[in-house]
């Protein structure tokens, strides 16, 4: 065997090295190709369970505008408005006299005279004092007099005008709220939320924006919008629209359209109207009105029903009040009414529980989404919201 010369290759050596490091080449490309579509359909599949968590989707729909706001303030944490007490019952007029007794027919038999028995008088004569009492009481009808005299001069001392009655309800400035998402739908998942109330005179909007992965390259992202009319009633929806997005995937959207017979649901169908009928964004604020106007009272154990309108159906739903708690908030603890809602039947129901804060104008500092046991996404409140500048109903705030 000759020893290769200095300068000389290895006989056959390198040849061989070269053909096997391009035939794994192919084979690394084909694993690299298969492990990126497994994560793309794996990315796919996470981001439609977490849509169908947030809500259903349905066909195409062309949305309203969208409102804009200029948030220049942030809104300090304060102690809830007094509610009106109920109020209270007219003073009832004085009994008339009862009337004279009818004489009995001499026909009829007369029973002789009772004279009632007093075992108090007949032990102890009444105190001078009493009898003092008795002579300076007036007659009954002097005592009817003097008392209408005195309501005749009350009437005539008080104002004609009509008495004040408790300040009326002022609907929030426009509003936004940030939220921290964490959750766990197949894994942990993470993101951001909003939400915001828009109004201009008697017309509002109120917007739930979901964002789950990070911000520059989300994994998926949904819009609930509320779009309707401010009454004194509270909200009146006219039309409801969600849209969501996944990555690599196409935009699905759903619409609700409201009128005063009833809604027409996203798959087409038809239901009739309920009173104070809500959807899925509006529900919120339209709870806030309840709750600072005192229509609803927050005490453990209560209960508040709210008809609601999603994208395939219309349900009654049935809240629980947990009770007021306490939640550990980045700006420092703040009590917040747990409300928590009954919902029977299929575990794969949708169920959202809310917490709102009475020192924040009732509004939601807090929002889980579950579904079943296990998945759920839960939204917390990571600043103190902002508002815009201070507007009378049926002024704007609109820039």
């Amino acid at each position: 065997m000759r020893a290769a010369t200095p300068g000389s290759a290895a006989p056959d050596r390198p040849a061989v090295s070269t053909s096997s490091q391009r035939a794994r080449r192919p084979v690394r490309r084909g694993v690299f190709a298969l492990l990126a579509g497994l994560s793309l359909l794996l990315h796919l599949w996470l981001a439609d369970r977490i849509g169908g968590l947030l809500g259903e989707g349905a066909a195409a729909a062309d949305s309203p505008p969208r409102m804009q706001a200029a948030f220049v303030r942030e809104l300090q944490p304060a102690a809830p408005p007094a509610v009106a007490p109920a109020p209270a019952a007219p003073a009832r007029r004085a009994a008339p006299a009862a009337p004279e007794a009818t004489p009995v027919p001499a026909s009829a038999p007369q029973p002789g005279p009772v004279d009632p028995v007093d075992p108090i008088a007949d032990s102890a004569p009444a105190p001078a004092s009493d009898a003092a009492v008795a002579e300076s009481m007036p007659a009954p009808a002097q005592a009817d007099d003097a008392a209408a005299a005195a309501v005749s001069e009350t009437a005539a001392s008080a104002p004609t005008g009509p008495l004040p009655g408790p300040p009326s309800f002022a609907w929030p400035a426009s509003t936004r709220l940030s939220y921290t998402l964490t959750g766990y739908v197949r894994g942990e998942v993470l993101g951001t939320a909003q939400v915001e109330w828009l109004r201009d005179g008697d017309r509002y909007q109120v917007h739930l924006d979901v964002v789950v992965g990070p911000g520059f390259a989300p994994l998926m992202q949904r819009r609930m919008t509320s779009d309707g009319e401010i009454t004194p009633q509270g909200l009146v929806p006219r039309r409801y629209d969600e849209r969501t997005q996944v990555a690599f995937g196409r935009t699905r959207t759903a619409s609700l359209h409201f009128d005063a017979d009833g809604v027409t649901l996203a798959n087409g169908q038809r239901h009739p109207g309920l009173p104070a009928l809500q959807d899925t964004a509006s529900q919120f604020v339209q709870l806030t009105y309840l709750f600072t106007t005192g229509a609803e009272r927050l005490q453990p154990g209560g209960r508040i029903e709210m008809p609601l309108a999603l994208p395939r159906r219309v349900d009654r739903w049935v809240y629980d009040v947990i009770g007021e708690e306490v939640l550990a908030t980045p700006f420092g603890p703040v009590p917040a009414w747990h409300l928590r809602p009954q919902r029977e039947g299929d575990a794969s129901s949708l169920s959202i529980e809310a917490w709102f804060a009475p020192s924040l104008q009732y509004l939601p500092v807090r929002i889980v989404i579950r579904r079943g046991t296990d998945e759920f996404i839960d939204l917390m409140i990571e600043r103190l919201p902002l508002q815009a500048a201070d507007e009378p109903l049926g002024g704007s705030a609109l820039r």
